[in-house]
């Protein structure tokens, strides 16, 4: 049975820094999801802190909550049936190298660290995250994309 889910996906700085916001948006639209929340930022420590808190002690940490303010990042809200695993296999393996071909990672990152975006592994996870970068007035729902349309077509 179809499941209409929410994800947090995010454009790193790296990805923002060459210019893949478009591209990276228009691979999650093609597919059908719909795009319910999006804006540019400048992450804070706060919310750095919030969103790698998992990490907190690892040796990496640090590295990770420099690198997330490093420069702006596109904070995205998208809603779609088992949109979380589907954002994932868009985005492919966290390290590119092991990543399929197609995937946003194997075309545009090179090493783990600067993979270009991200995007979260569970239910929970995206609605932490979203709740980090976006109050819920934010968030605009009150629209049918065409992926809606058409399968709303097909449940009649």
């Amino acid at each position: 049975m179809l499941r209409e889910e929410r994800t947090f996906i995010a454009v790193k700085p790296d990805g923002v820094k060459r210019g893949l916001v478009g591209e990276i948006v228009r691979r999650f639209e093609r597919k059908g999801f719909k795009l319910i929340g999006i804006k540019m930022l400048d992450v804070t420590p706060e919310m750095a802190e919030k969103h790698y808190g998992e990490h907190k002690g690892k040796p990496f940490y640090p590295r990770l909550i420099e690198y997330i303010q490093s420069g702006p990042i596109v904070a995205m809200v998208w809603k779609g049936y088992d949109v979380i695993h589907g954002a994932r296999v868009i985005m492919g393996s966290t390290k590119p190298n092991e990543a399929q071909v197609g995937t946003i990672r194997a075309d545009f990152a090179l090493v783990k660290e600067y993979n270009v975006v991200h995007g979260s592994d569970s239910e929970e996870s995206a609605e932490r995250e979203i709740a980090i970068y976006f109050n819920e007035n934010e968030i605009c729902d009150e629209y049918d994309n065409m992926a809606e349309i058409v399968i709303e077509k097909i449940d009649d």
